[in-house]
């Protein structure tokens, strides 16, 4: 049973001020890996509280990454941007890449007040002083990523880069479309490009000598640049292949690759400064929540949370969001246009609605270090809320609850209770006009 009582004694109201997340950050302590959470892909608070975050812990804590649910390159670009790097004049410019589907996730107001705030913090930095850099982790990209791929080698290496075109053509019927070489696999349509994904990354890692025995830095992350882009390559191939036959083995492929593409980012980094790389990651609550406290852990399904907790232990800490209602940026189908859409009050056997109980709209949870708290959390599941790209009100226990133990799933909490829809940098007719009000029971 949730007491109430419990929670309102434990919260840390949250006022906008300096020293908001002073004991977050006391709880982060040495950790190298912060994983902040959001319980949707459309609310501005939570991209906000992530970037106020993330500063403290660049500017107080030594953090030089951040690393999000997006694709390596189109996240390369915006961190050639923030490094100085880049032809791009300005934040939203550097956005650009965010192309696919939904591009309001990175391409908001948010990202760019952080996109603008990190930049001029990294050319305010001393010549021997690490850039912060932002990263990518996400799989989808597999036709831009054979583009860089091929760009790279075209550069360094012609005779490598004819092989590596003869060996991705095997993806040249498919019209760029990763799902149709899926479908087609599926249905027996096509062969597989497996071997000649697998290939080409093997002859890459090997190449690396040859490249890099008398070259710089620059030199350097421009081959570990394309390194990540054929790994994603190979395990966007495999993603694919399978994606229309296991929807639980697809989600584990994807969180297998974030993880794989943040640990090669660790040792990059670690490599190049010459000392333990600290990174904060940027996903949803369900990559980052540790997947084994969770009704979807328990079907089989593994997250980035719980992989990091399981290799690195005390260097990681999880933190998640959470809010009772608002609004949210979503669409209402795959592919259909950003909308600003009502949040319907949480459900009454809910977390969040424990949370609106307090009566405190918004506050930090310090679960991990509050022992009476995370007692009372640990006595048994209850619902949590999830909101991917798409919000589906009419279906709202079935398309976005699932049930958890908060406090094995998290290290801290922060809730806001009512909160806001992210604003898109393109904002049309249908995001503006929002989604009209419907009645509805409270409750249910």
């Amino acid at each position: 049973m949730v007491d109430i009582s419990v929670i309102d004694s434990s919260a840390q109201v949250l006022t906008g001020g300096k020293n908001d997340y002073d004991s977050l950050l006391e709880l982060i302590g040495e950790s190298r890996f912060v994983l902040l959470g959001e319980a949707s892909h459309g609310t501005q608070e939570f991209y906000h509280e992530r970037a106020v975050i993330t500063q403290r812990l660049i500017l107080e804590k030594g953090f030089t990454a951040i690393a999000i649910e997006g694709d390596w390159p189109d996240a390369y670009r915006v961190h050639r941007y923030v490094c100085n790097k880049s032809d791009d004049n300005a934040a939203a410019e550097a956005l650009l890449g965010f192309e696919r589907f939904p591009t309001w996730m990175w391409r908001n107001t948010e990202v760019v007040h952080f996109i603008n705030w990190l930049r001029k913090h990294n050319d305010s930095q001393g010549l021997s002083t690490p850039k912060v850099g932002f990263f990518g982790l996400d799989l989808y990209s597999l036709f831009t990523s054979i583009d860089e791929v091929l760009k790279y080698l075209d550069k360094v290496d012609p005779i490598a880069a004819k092989q590596a075109r003869a060996r991705y053509s095997c993806f040249d019927h498919f019209e760029r479309n990763s799902q149709l070489y899926g479908y087609a696999l599926s249905g027996g349509m096509a062969g597989s490009c497996q071997n000649a994904v697998v290939e080409q990354l093997l002859e890459l890692h090997g190449l690396a000598q040859k490249h890099l025995e008398h070259e710089g830095a620059e030199a350097t992350d421009a081959f570990f640049y394309a390194q990540q882009n054929a790994r994603l390559v190979k395990n966007a191939e495999q993603y694919y292949r399978n994606m229309f036959n296991n929807q639980v083995s697809s989600w584990n492929m994807r969180d297998r690759h974030m993880t794989e593409m943040l640990e090669n980012l660790d040792q990059h980094l670690t490599q190049k400064h010459n000392s333990p790389a600290k990174i904060v990651v940027w996903a949803h609550n369900s990559h980052l929540g540790d997947a084994r406290a969770t009704e979807m852990g328990e079907g089989g399904e593994l997250n980035v949370g719980q992989l990091m907790r399981q290799r690195y232990g005390h260097d990681v800490r999880l933190i998640g969001f959470t809010t009772h209602h608002g609004h949210v940026t979503a669409a209402s189908n795959w592919g259909a246009p950003a909308q600003r859409k009502m949040i319907r009050p949480a459900l009454h056997s809910s977390y969040e609605n424990y949370f609106h109980q307090t009566s405190l709209n918004k506050f930090y949870l310090p679960i991990k270090e509050d022992y009476r708290l995370r007692e009372m959390l640990s006595q048994e599941q209850h619902l949590e809320r999830a909101i991917g790209v798409i919000y589906a009100p009419q279906t709202e226990r079935q398309s976005h609850y699932f049930f958890a133990n908060l406090a094995s799933q998290f290290d801290a909490i922060i809730h806001i209770d009512e909160t806001k829809a992210l604003r898109p940098l393109e904002t049309t007719s249908h995001w503006v006009d929002g989604e009209a009000p419907e009645t509805y029971p409270v409750g249910i």
